[in-house]
């Protein structure tokens, strides 16, 4: 369970909020970064799972760059050389890895206080409104999310923004996942994702690349297996140290995103997304994380699935993808599904 600590870095306290199912399920999130801090699965035998990695109090969330748990944007994974161009015109964005932007920038969503709208025992909706010019972007972008747990399990989020001038928008939420209640590597755990193609990236994580087809490669998450099975195994995944790489989905609204097991077989995870596309990131950095139940945490001992366009997008508008700059006339809308269930 968090623990209680100091207040957030604008002196107010953190608002901590407990989502309940029918079968016992319990969520928890903050609004510091409208952050999914964890996700407790009865199993069935009397004991209690816990899905996600995090940290044992709130004031951890701060000494800690993986972004445990936390809402994303304005633009999820990577803008290379913090750059975009609107109708000719440069824009430069606040870069805060190396020359490129990753995750919104360094003062991001994931940085911010929401405000809680409202809230009740199965759902909790947050709003953040971002100025013009914040992190670089253009415009005034108002957003708000709701989380919603269900009775069957799911963990819902539903993501709708709007703004005022033209700008590229992608959020996602960047859980960490080891359904073993964090125990051993998470490359331990199978994997399967509904993508016939893949964005190769160097070793900044920026697309260097067109889509590459995932047939006869490590990529090829079709058919189930361990992510430790062809880790490492290419140029593609030796740039970046494991997996870090987005998995173009197929449109396929009947088969889940992906479906994640266990290392032991007893609890499976199901995404459903709205998204064009999902982030595989096996935790290659992972290391020296605070973790919830003892000091740190290990590389590879949680995995990202993140669901948002691909990276650097605004730069690419040839990919076969829906346009990720939101028009001032549009709402953009999300919405990803993730069902735990016991096996």
């Amino acid at each position: 369970m968090l623990k209680p600590d100091s207040h957030a870095p604008d002196g107010a306290a953190w608002r901590i909020t407990v989502l309940r199912n029918g079968n016992g399920m319990v969520a928890t999130f903050m609004d510091w970064g409208a952050t999914w801090l964890s996700a407790r699965v009865p199993m069935g035998d009397g004991t209690v799972r816990e899905a996600l990695l995090g940290c044992a109090t709130p004031s951890d969330y701060l000494q800690q760059s993986a972004y445990l748990g936390a809402t994303v944007g304005r633009y999820a994974n990577r803008i290379a050389n913090a750059r975009l161009e609107l109708n000719g015109e440069a824009i430069a964005l606040s870069a805060n890895q190396g020359p490129h932007q990753l995750h919104g920038g360094p003062d991001g969503f994931h940085n911010r206080r929401w405000q809680i709208v409202c809230q009740s025992d199965s759902e909790v909706e947050y709003r953040l409104d971002s100025p013009d010019g914040d992190q670089g972007f253009p415009g005034t972008l108002l957003v708000s999310l709701r989380y919603r747990l269900e009775e069957d399990n799911t963990l819902s989020i539903a993501y709708q923004a709007t703004v005022d001038r033209a700008c590229p928008v992608s959020l996602t939420n960047h859980a960490y996942f080891n359904l073993d209640a964090d125990h051993g590597d998470a490359r331990q755990h199978r994997l399967q994702l509904n993508a016939d193609r893949y964005l190769p990236v160097d070793s900044e994580g920026i697309p260097n690349a067109a889509l590459k087809a995932v047939a006869g490669t490590s990529f090829d998450f079709r058919a189930a297996k361990t992510l430790a099975e062809d880790f490492l195994q290419d140029a593609d995944q030796q740039a970046v140290k494991g997996y870090d790489h987005a998995f173009l989905l197929n449109q396929d609204d009947a088969r889940p995103a992906a479906t994640l097991w266990s290392a032991d077989g007893r609890l499976q995870l199901e995404v459903f997304t709205t998204a064009p596309a999902l982030q595989l990131y096996s935790g290659n950095y992972l290391a020296g994380t605070p973790a919830r139940e003892h000091d740190v945490y290990a590389a590879h001992q949680g995995i990202a699935l993140e669901s948002e366009f691909l990276p650097d997008s605004p730069n690419h508008p040839e990919w076969p993808q829906p346009d990720c700059w939101l028009q001032p006339a549009e709402t953009y809308q999300s919405e990803t599904r993730y069902r735990l269930t016991p096996v």
